[in-house]
């Protein structure tokens, strides 16, 4: 259904200002634990988060991406908090 680009892509359409403001976003599925593990970086800050798939799912099918918006959400304001010490 998803791959790790097309689901790259739907979180960067959820956070345009990601690539903007220099804030690294990879996605890759990891097998051990059966989830996406979203990475976020800036600068030498540096967090990741597990999305289940059926958040991915229903976000990649237009029904909701509450769970992948909260994610990728706290993600970037943890690394903007760590970066400000």
């Amino acid at each position: 259904m998803h791959n790790a680009s097309t689901l790259c892509q739907k979180i960067t359409e959820l956070y345009p200002d990601i690539g903007e403001c220099g804030i690294d976003l990879d996605v890759e599925y990891d097998d051990e634990n059966q989830a996406w593990l979203v990475d976020l970086k800036k600068d030498k800050i540096q967090l990741k988060t597990y999305l289940e798939d059926t958040d991915a799912d229903a976000c990649m099918l237009g029904k909701k991406c509450i769970g992948l918006g909260l994610q990728v959400a706290l993600l970037r304001d943890n690394i903007e908090k760590l970066k400000k010490g």
